[in-house]
């Protein structure tokens, strides 16, 4: 059994003689068209409409994998060829002395049916089996036509793309190398050695061959000295002797500055005297060789992508601020302030329209407002969980306020121990300070408010202690920033430091010890409050700091300035950056670390807020880990005013952010 593919042909072929003329005209034409349109007849007879051509899309590739299976392959719309019912032995003998067209039956292997051979593909079939050519009529012994000739030619005759077998390595060579390979290794054949040669050895010393080559090597001889050219020589050409007036102007001039040799001419060599510096050129040549060695250095192979640090991918330091959920509206000015109570329920907020409001997180619901006679320029929540105090700087006064949010036993319990503290400092506690506390009037209590620190200047920020028994207020002096410490609970109030060198920016206190951080125009001093005493100071690197955090591990602090520019600082590694951030168009205008989550942001003029990610870890011996991770928009500046604070939540991955825009955002 074997494969014949028809194709239908557009017409009748004829066949051209040696001449070029047609043959094949009048009778002999019409009985060719009779014998084709009988053949074409024969094929319509054994071809229906059902039984049209279905064409194969396996590919090349044996068709006996399909022997297991029902179908043969696919067509083209992808649907699959059943194979067709085969006849057992009897059918089979039985159409082989019944049916005369059985003889010229064959089977397509590629769908598997059995299809009837015509007249012409019969002689076709003939011709082949006769080694003739396949076309009727070729003539084999056509004239030749010359293609190539002496005359140069531009385009090549044939610029067919090399086949593919040119790429793939020969067998036979693959063979020859491995019988070669297997004859060296069953000692046949002996690979060529190099000839041994005599080894050389050093005579004086005991060091190493290696270094000794590797010296030589190195070593780059000096450069010689130039060639005497023609004005050097005893007897010069006429045109390099000096005139009388050049060598008048060449004694005259300084010994530093003409030049080192004036020609002179001589009739024959015998007639030249000594050279009177011969001596002291020599000693200089020597000199130079001795103090200018010369050895090649190696160039270093660097390759670009091992100087980018390699950082993880943002999606593998999840979870992190992205989108903003939240945008609590009802300030109509600049929202200056911002703070967050330690349980993650309220947030307060201080504008430049002289109110504080007390809002719900969740929800963006506002509960409480204030309205104060100065805009507020600081707020704070005592840190820790068992009071509800607010305490707020508004011009020269510091409210401390209960504002009832949350618990009502410990709304009542911190009204009882502000109530039970009314103490006054004797002469031995009594510190020289300006400041006066003073009790709210009973119209101001019912709003929530409870005891007044009167300042004599402007206080610019106020700082809790982690124990929330202390608060730190910054004071804007005439001749310098004083920072005064006030105790709530005996309600007295002391200046640590009696003279502050430079203008005070921001104050923190350290998290876990008894540390207080004075942050001024340009570095960062660290005061021991039990040791009363100067421990560090920090270097920033900054024109004008403008905000500062601590870290909650209390060993690294952040810091940003006007120069758009945020400082990380490990406290335990150097008194400079370990690494600076320039990620803001603008100033930078608040910065602040999560109390949980390894994460930090700055917000700047720009309308910009970057989170980053700060890993630091417990092994002293690795450095943290800084990789910033999102950019979030929202705020639009006002009057070159962006974002002006930030804080995060104590317990979720989420920021909350005050700006020039009047308007807080929440971004989750």
């Amino acid at each position: 059994m074997f494969t014949i593919r028809i194709y239908p042909l557009n017409g009748v072929f004829q066949d051209e003689g040696e001449s070029g003329e047609e043959v094949g005209s009048g009778e002999e034409d019409e009985d060719e068209s009779e014998r084709f349109a009988k053949s074409w007849l024969e094929a319509e007879e054994t071809d229906t409409s059902d039984e049209e051509e279905v064409r194969n899309t396996v590919g090349n590739i044996p068709l006996e994998w399909y022997d297991d299976y029902p179908h043969l392959g696919y067509d083209l719309d992808g649907k699959t060829i059943s194979k067709p019912a085969r006849r057992d032995e009897l059918e089979e003998y039985l159409a082989r002395m019944e049916d005369p067209a059985y003889w010229r039956t064959v089977r397509d292997k590629t769908t598997g049916r059995e299809v009837v051979l015509t007249q012409q593909q019969m002689e076709l079939v003939q011709r082949l089996q006769s080694s003739h050519f396949p076309e009727e009529g070729y003539d084999q012994y056509e004239p030749y036509v010359d293609f190539f000739s002496g005359e140069k030619m531009i385009h090549p005759l044939n610029d067919t793309v090399k086949p593919k077998s040119s790429f793939i390595p020969s067998r036979w060579e693959a063979k020859q190398v491995s019988r070669l390979v297997h004859a060296i290794k069953m000692g046949w054949l002996k690979p060529r050695t190099k000839s041994d040669r005599p080894k050389f050895y050093m005579l004086w010393g005991e060091g190493d061959k290696a270094e000794v080559g590797a010296r030589h090597r190195m070593h780059i001889p000096a450069p010689k000295p130039p060639l005497p050219g023609h004005s050097e020589s005893y007897n010069p050409p006429p045109e390099y002797l000096p005139t009388p007036s050049e060598v008048k102007q060449w004694e005259e001039e300084e010994e530093g500055e003409r030049a080192s040799f004036l020609p002179h001419k001589y009739c024959s060599l015998r007639e030249v005297p000594g050279y009177q510096r011969f001596i002291q050129e020599r000693f200089e040549r020597c000199l130079d060789l001795y103090l200018c060695p010369r050895q090649r250095k190696m160039r270093v192979q660097v390759d670009p992508d091992d100087l980018i640090p390699k950082l993880p991918k943002p999606r593998d330091l999840r979870p992190f601020p992205t989108n903003e959920t939240i945008v609590y509206e009802g300030h109509s000015g600049m929202v200056r302030c911002v703070d967050i109570e330690p349980l993650g329920q309220w947030v307060a907020s201080g504008s430049e329209d002289g109110s504080v409001r007390v809002w719900e997180i969740l929800t963006g619901r506002c509960v409480k407002t204030l309205s104060l006679p100065s805009p507020p320029h600081s707020l704070s929540f005592s840190p820790s969980p068992s009071f509800t105090l607010l305490a707020v700087a508004a011009g020269g006064v510091v409210y401390i306020m209960n504002h009832g949010m949350g618990d009502r036993l410990l709304v009542t319990s911190t009204d009882s121990r502000m109530s039970a503290t009314e103490t006054t400092p004797t002469a031995a506690e009594a510190t020289p300070t300006t400041t006066t506390w003073e009790e709210c009037t009973a119209a101001e209590k019912k709003l929530g408010f409870r005891l007044r620190i009167q300042h004599d200047m402007p206080v610019k920020e106020v700082v809790w202690h982690c124990k929330g028994d202390y608060l730190a207020a910054l004071v804007a002096e005439e001749s310098n920033t004083g920072v005064v410490i006030h105790q709530v609970s005996k309600r007295r109030s002391q200046k640590p430091f009696r003279s502050v060198k430079g203008v005070v920016q921001r104050i923190k206190f350290h998290p876990t010890r008894p540390l207080f951080f004075i942050a001024t125009q340009t570095m960062v001093k660290v005061y021991d409050l039990a040791k009363q005493e100067l421990v560090k100071k920090l270097q920033a690197g900054v024109k004008w700091i403008s905000s500062i955090d601590i870290h909650p591990g209390g060993d690294n602090l952040i810091l940003g300035g006007y120069d758009k520019r945020v400082c990380w600082f490990d406290l335990d590694l150097s008194s400079k950056p370990y690494r600076v951030i320039r990620q803001h168009k603008q100033a930078v205008r608040g910065v602040c670390y999560h109390p949980r989550y390894p994460l930090f942001a700055s917000c700047s003029d720009d309308g910009c807020i970057t989170i980053c990610h700060g890993m630091v870890y417990d092994d002293l011996m690795e450095n943290p880990l800084i990789v910033p991770v999102k950019v979030l928009r929202g705020h639009k500046p006002v009057n070159s005013l962006g974002v002006l604070e930030v804080v995060f939540h104590p317990h979720q991955p989420w920021l909350i952010s005050a700006g020039a825009d009047s308007t807080l955002r929440l971004y989750s």
